[in-house]
């Protein structure tokens, strides 16, 4: 399995912090907010890894990161993304270096607690279908929302006004190389973009779309706030070792 950290996106909402560096550059609490997917990737069993970003601080990453030695990797890879074509296109770039094998996805503004290492280990004994990590939110609103049915997953709404369920679609997706015919025939949302919603919604319409509850702390670190919540609870953790 390949592992795929989606960090690009210009920040506008973290400015002006980010008028002078990537958003995933930024601290949260005693490290670049990129360390955290990648170690959360390594500790899964997962030593080849892809970094999708654009803007004007791309080469960022390659000073801080190099050639991944640091993190135990035998591969790291760069791709730039022109734009902001959404996380469908920008994962969709990453056919190439995929080589057919199955990928796990993280959004590079994610923090969170758990270990995904059993899921992967779980999913790669069938390496088919999609897996998706979802998380009991206070404001669904602002997030792709879980539509439940029994032990199925039935439909994905992105912010809907009134959401069908309080279980937020965390940033974290395992796919099989389907995914990225599955980007193929996407046709851009309201937004302009890429959604990362169709193509989950694409894996449920052909029962192929696995879930499991995420159950410790998770947030984004897309807005001040969220970005001061994570430095907290990567604090506390910490703290509490």
């Amino acid at each position: 399995m390949k592992g795929i950290i989606l960090a690009g996106g210009l920040g506008s909402r973290l400015q002006p912090l980010t008028l002078i560096t990537n958003k995933h550059l930024l601290p949260v609490y005693n490290k670049p907010m990129i360390y955290y997917p990648i170690e959360k990737l390594v500790e899964a069993g997962i030593d080849d890894i892809v970094l999708v970003t654009g803007g004007s601080y791309a080469g960022d990453f390659l000073r801080l990161l190099g050639n991944g030695r640091e993190f135990n990797l035998s591969h790291i890879n760069y791709v730039y993304q022109k734009g902001e074509g959404g996380i469908a296109e920008a994962l969709g770039l990453c056919e190439h270096y995929a080589k057919n094998d199955s990928i796990a996805v993280i959004l590079g503004d994610n923090i969170f607690e758990d270990s995904i290492k059993n899921a992967v280990a779980e999913y790669a004994k069938t390496n088919t279908g999609g897996k998706i990590f979802l998380k009991e939110v206070h404001d669904p609103q602002r997030f792709g929302v879980a539509e439940l049915k029994g032990e199925k997953v039935v439909g994905i709404e992105e912010k809907p006004k009134t959401p069908k369920s309080n279980y937020a679609v965390t940033g974290i997706y395992i796919y099989d190389a389907e995914v990225f015919d599955v980007i193929k025939t996407l046709k851009p949302s309201g937004r302009g973009e890429l959604e990362i919603t169709d193509v989950n919604n694409h894996y449920i319409r052909k029962n192929a779309m696995k879930y499991e509850f995420m159950k410790g702390w998770w947030t984004d670190a897309g807005t001040f706030e969220s970005l001061f919540h994570a430095s907290e609870l990567v604090a506390n953790s910490l703290n509490n070792k």
